[in-house]
């Protein structure tokens, strides 16, 4: 009886340990208010509030990094030079191109299906000069980006206040009242609870899904719209002001877009 209790924690213990030793954190499932309130200062019309449920998953303590992308990429596209500063001027196809590659390259299942040759009917923007049709396994054990949901929840890691750190917005974040214009190495500024750096500023991280409003019904792991014409983004940069920074706040683009204050952040749904 007592070994099979040991060997119960240690199944508990070792995926905990192997995602810390991984750079990623262990992100434990639970339901939370995704939006703001309307007392909230600064927030968006887009920002209705509603319950949402999500999963276990892992997502990585940093931005990627200019050293990383390099390295797998074969290339650095940043306009802000450093290999320990976030990479940026990336598309989302950019971003989930390297997701594919990060996981061959380390033995796991892709989380994407790339067709470059077919055009996604489901994407209606008049700007986006790619329009591959990427598709989603979610059974897949490969690195992916988060949703919304996700990426919302792991910021929030339990707070309902517009920013994680509370007021000492400048002790999290890498915006436009303390970054001299521009990006910063990462994990310089206070983490969250759940222990993840720079979820507040620095540079915007792509999302999943595509942009849309929101609906008051509550939801279950929601992955965004069917179709859409611009990518979410979400945590704000170095060049914004403390509301575009709030857990709640979101941003829209092209997914072929890049500039110098948008980024990414790798999640993966086991370890």
């Amino acid at each position: 009886m007592k070994y099979a209790i040991v060997y119960a924690l240690l199944a508990t213990i070792i995926p905990v340990l192997e995602a810390q030793s991984s750079g990623f954190v262990r992100i434990p499932g639970g339901t939370f208010m995704m939006g703001s309130p309307n007392t909230e200062n600064d927030r968006g019309k887009d920002e209705v509030q509603h319950q949402v449920t999500v999963g276990t998953f892992y997502m990585e303590k940093y931005e990627v990094t200019q050293k990383d992308y390099q390295s797998l990429m074969g290339q650095n596209p940043s306009y802000y030079k450093g290999e320990t500063l976030p990479v940026e001027c990336v598309s989302w196809y950019d971003a989930v191109e390297f997701c594919n590659r990060k996981s061959q390259q380390d033995g796991l299942t892709p989380a994407y299906s790339i067709s470059k040759g077919q055009k996604d009917p489901n994407n209606t923007s008049a700007f986006d000069t790619v329009k591959w049709l990427v598709t989603w396994n979610k059974n897949a054990n490969g690195y992916r980006l988060p949703t919304e949901a996700e990426w919302e929840y792991a910021c929030r890691a339990g707070s309902q206040e517009p920013f994680y750190s509370g007021k000492a917005v400048d002790q999290a974040a890498w915006f436009w009242d303390n970054s001299k214009e521009h990006t910063h190495p990462v994990g310089q500024k206070q983490p969250n609870a759940y222990g993840l750096f720079d979820m507040h500023g620095n540079v915007w991280e792509w999302c999943w899904d595509w942009y849309g409003a929101y609906g008051p019904d509550s939801e279950n792991n929601p992955a965004g719209p069917d179709s859409g014409s611009h990518r979410v983004e979400r945590g704000g940069s170095w060049g914004d002001y403390r509301s575009g920074l709030r857990s709640a706040s979101r941003l829209e683009f092209n997914p072929s877009g890049r500039n110098g204050r948008l980024g990414f952040r790798l999640v993966r749904s086991t370890i």
